[in-house]
């Protein structure tokens, strides 16, 4: 132990109960680092254990420079895991499995055991199947539980088998809600072997990528793998870069009529164009105060979207009076407040630390906003939304569309003290296309008509809403927006709107607090009125289990091959994440989600087109049932308080006698199943002996994708709909489940062989090896001509005849979810190498955890820069210089007659060590049988 370690011990003394801690200050000029930072080095200097948490890492970090160059790695040890279903069930799934291998390999079972708190919740599984009726709540949880009994039957034995890993049951809420309002700590606390307790921050890494959320409430966490979690899990600490940290300084406050949701859109396309990949973001200055702690969380949850670690803000009065609101005890809070206080964890608005870059943004700045149609990032301010949507209907990009629309709209004047109310133009002055529609571009039309049960008809085009779901933990976690949706219902209904018959329409809250709420407030009747009825607690659309369109709606699209759109107040709108018939997705906030169900369609202009005709037979625009500041306000501080929390979570482990009453098998060992299709026991340790082979060079390797820019998790491993035509349809078939109880890909995870056959699956996947395809195809080069055929099958083939494969791809390969099966698929395909010009973090950590090196090409270089069109024989040199304990800056790729040099991606000693044991779950355990 180092004298850092020692000399920084001190006690301090809160409401009688005294605490050893970490002293900070006794670090010479710790005093400017960033909060972020901070909290790390203490975790460090608490952890320091001369083998794996080093002397050198914390002087490393103490003498952390804003302009260094990230160079050093250090070992973080998080405090708790956090985990959601989807990606819980392979996590427990790989911990039964290894339980199997150290028991074969002669070692004690109970050895893989989680050595820290671990917490999953159950938010992924339910569907929005049934909406707008009463009773769709209890009959989507129905159908969640006759599902998923063999994964909930695995996530009960678990909670038995494993110590310190607790479940909380279906329909109570999201993870990062739950972990918000409930499991957070702030400031941790544990016994310690001679009697005494140690207080520190509450850190956690968690298995989705938008466990940043409690950055809000200045817990340091971030999105990893499973299998990094895992690691965690069992006492391994996280190799990590320092990080450079960019300060972002917040001044003013939002106007009249924006949203937290307009706030994160902003900050989201800002980042993203700023580029934070890698990087620690925190926000200081005098406007932090004015960002309410909700409006803090959902910035902090839409971290990866643009591409930071972490997006965190200081504990400061705004985080205590939410600890109170959330009902954590008296003493906690002023614990928290104590110790943020006594180790320079306070945020000062004046105090300006040391950051590697800042940037500043003035609140006051922000308008209302949409973002869309498939990346978050991609900010469509709402005067000019029907616009650009008509305009990327009609080919164009989404920068050329907004470009376009700004430019037109450049001579409106836009005062930002109330937005909404603004009337822009009327639309008798708007430019009229071609058609006469009104919308700025030449889009093509359609208009099929559509007969609704009940005999009423319509007309669906190009551009209209189909879905509108208030889902997701981004927003629904933030009563300020909520209530907000809820009054525009509330006066839309008065004034005799209705929601168009064409859009499905869904509420999920990330919480039963909100229905609480919701229900003091006597705003319920209102949104079931316009179709928002309780669907369920979790994802829903969000995650893609968005349930059937309406049926006629469905037929009229897929007859016409409409393009048709949701509206979600989610954080994704990837490519064929929400919905497999709607090509176009818009973010936007709760109460804008509520306005377009009305609308029916992304061509009307809600500042200044009419929503619908009330019914004295007057137009209504969203200027007229546009809650004010003031009106939220009243309903949040009269109907929103502690005891709600109380009740709510008073339960939150126990669940109800579905889940009570569910059959679990005893015994530290699981007993696999070999009829199921749900969970079966994964190959990871077959073959596997004590001490590692040699990593070796890749030789004769094919390329199995071509890919480009932004491929996201979801395109490599989608979470959604089984195609039946697929082959994981063709296996679920093949195994005698018929089509309705296909499930997704998402509830399937525990089950490899499902998910091998969806890796590259996606409906919007484009392999250019496979021109004029679209979905999951690539070309078979085993086969005379090379014939198109499914990724699956060609990989199947590679694999008999004994051909490594590589993939080739663009930039940010791998954004998007932590998804850990985008490089468990991946490997279990035969995939050795993926080349891309840069990586997103997490999944580039997955792919070493997974034992496949990342590369990347040099500055410049890309794969068609160089020429490549994918139908080489590729063989990589340079790699076996691994065995000797160091990473080499670069090797050598051969491509047929192209030679380049690739960057090994390969950044701290930890993960070298991943790789050359064929991934991180075989390092854990032979470290363990070791």
């Amino acid at each position: 132990m180092s004298s850092n370690t020692v000399g920084s011990r001190d006690r301090l003394r809160v409401t009688g109960t005294e605490y050893e801690i970490y002293r900070l200050d006794r670090l010479d000029g710790t005093d400017r680092f960033p909060y972020s930072l901070k909290v790390l080095l203490e975790n460090l200097l608490r952890n320091e254990d001369g083998r794996l948490v080093t002397a050198e890492q914390i002087a490393a970090l103490a003498s952390w420079r804003p302009d260094a160059v990230p160079d050093a790695d250090v070992a973080f040890t998080p405090a708790r895991v956090l985990m959601q279903d989807f990606t819980g069930v392979p996590c427990v799934v790989d911990l039964v499995a290894m339980r199997d291998a150290i028991t074969a390999l002669g070692g004690d079972p109970a050895r893989i055991n989680p050595l820290i708190p671990t917490e999953l919740v159950i938010d992924h599984s339910v569907i929005a199947d049934v909406f707008g009726r009463p009773n769709a709540f209890r009959v989507n949880a129905e159908l969640e539980f006759e599902r998923n009994a063999e994964r909930y039957q695995l996530l009960r034995w678990a909670q038995r088998a494993f110590d310190d890993f607790s479940v909380v049951p279906p329909d109570t809420g999201i993870c990062h809600q739950v972990n918000l309002e409930y499991l957070s700590r702030v400031v941790f606390t544990r016994e310690r072997p001679d009697g005494g307790r140690l207080a520190y921050p509450d850190t956690l890494v968690g298995t989705d990528s938008h466990t940043p959320m409690v950055n809000g409430l200045g817990v340091l966490g971030w999105g990893v793998g499973g299998i990094e979690a895992e690691a965690a899990m069992l006492g391994q600490p996280m190799s990590m870069l320092i990080p450079q940290v960019l300060g972002l300084k917040l001044t003013g406050e939002l106007p009249e009529g924006t949203t937290a949701t307009d706030l994160v859109l902003t900050v989201a396309e800002l980042l993203r164009r700023t580029g934070v990949v890698g990087k620690f973001v925190e926000f200081y200055g005098p406007g932090v105060t004015n960002v309410p702690l909700a409006n803090r969380a959902t910035i902090g949850n839409m971290s990866p979207e643009y591409g930071a670690t972490c997006a965190i803000f200081p504990i400061d009065d705004v985080t205590l009076s939410y600890l109170r609101l959330t009902g954590r005890p008296d003493e906690q809070i002023a614990l928290v407040e104590a110790y943020a206080k006594e180790q320079g964890l306070w945020h000062e608005p004046d105090h300006e630390p040391g950051y590697s870059q800042t940037l500043e943004l003035d609140l006051a700045g922000v308008e209302p906003s949409i973002a869309g149609p498939k990346r978050p990032h991609d900010r469509i301010p709402l005067r000019i939304a029907p616009h650009a949507v008509s305009a990327m209907l009609a080919g164009q990009s989404h920068a050329e569309a907004v470009r376009s629309g700004l430019d037109e709209a450049s001579g409106e004047s836009f005062p930002a003290s109330d937005p909404i109310a603004v009337d822009h133009d009327s639309p008798g002055d708007r430019p009229q296309a071609p058609c006469g529609c009104g919308s700025h571009h030449d889009w093509p039309h359609q208009r099929v008509p559509v007969t609704f049960d009940g005999g009423d008809s319509s007309e669906l085009d190009n551009g209209h809403v189909v879905i509108a779901a208030i889902t997701s933990c981004t927003n629904t976690s933030n009563p300020s927006v909520m209530i907000g949706a809820a009054l525009l219902a509330k006066k839309a209904v008065e004034r005799g709107l209705t929601s168009k018959p064409w859009v499905k329409t869904s509420l999920a809250p990330g919480s039963r607090v909100v229905t609480s709420y919701y229900e003091r407030a006597g705003l319920t009747p209102y949104l079931d009125k316009l179709g928002f009825n309780l669907v369920g607690y979790g994802c829903t659309t969000c995650i893609g289990n968005s349930g059937p369109l309406i049926e006629q709606v469905s037929a009229a699209v897929n007859e016409n091959d409409l393009t048709v759109c949701s509206v979600l107040s989610g954080n994704r709108n990837f490519e064929g994440r929400i919905h497999p018939e709607c090509r176009m997705n818009f973010l936007t906030s709760p109460p804008l989600v509520v306005a377009y169900a009305l609308a029916g369609t992304m061509h009307v202009n809600l500042l200044s087109d009419p929503l619908g005709t009330g019914s004295d037979g007057k137009p209504v625009y969203l200027r007229d049932i546009w809650p004010s500041t003031a009106e939220v306000t009243e309903v949040v501080d009269s109907c929103l308080r502690a005891d709600m929390f109380a009740s709510d979570y008073a339960d939150v482990f126990t669940g109800d006698e579905r889940w009570r009453g569910l059959d679990v098998p005893d015994g530290e060992r699981f007993d696999w199943q070999p009829d199921s299709t749900y969970v079966r026991q994964p190959p990871y340790f077959e073959g596997m002996e004590r001490e590692p082979e040699p990593v070796a060079d890749i030789s004769g390797a094919r390329v199995l994708a071509k890919l480009g820019d932004s491929v996201t998790t979801d395109h490599i491993s989608p979470a959604g709909a089984i195609k039946a035509d697929s082959p994981a349809g063709a296996y679920l078939t093949g195994h005698g489940i018929e089509r309705k109880d296909f499930n997704s890909y998402g509830s399937r995870r525990g089950n490899h062989e499902v998910m091998i056959r969806g890796t590259f699956a996606n409906i919007r996947l484009r392999n250019q090896l496979a021109p004029d395809t679209e979905g999951g195809w690539t070309r078979d080069f085993t086969r005379p001509d090379a014939p198109v055929a499914t990724i699956y099958d060609a990989s199947v083939n590679y694999a008999e005849a004994g051909i490594p494969l590589v993939i080739l791809a663009g930039k940010e390969y791998g954004s998007g979810s932590s998804r850990d099966w985008a490089a468990k698929g991946t490997t279990l395909l035969g995939v050795r190498a993926v080349i891309a010009e840069s990586y997103e973090r997490i999944h580039r950590s997955n792919l070493i955890g997974m034992g496949v090196l990342p590369l990347q090409f040099l500055d410049g270089q890309s794969a068609d820069s160089l020429g490549l069109s994918g139908e080489e024989r590729f063989t990589i040199t340079g790699i076996a210089a691994l065995n000797t304990g160091g990473v080499p800056d670069t090797v050598q790729v051969q491509a047929d007659g192209t030679q380049f040099d690739a960057a090994v991606r390969i950044d701290t000693a930890g993960e070298a060590d991943y790789y050359r044991h064929g991934g991180i779950m075989q390092y854990v355990l032979r470290q363990l049988l070791g």
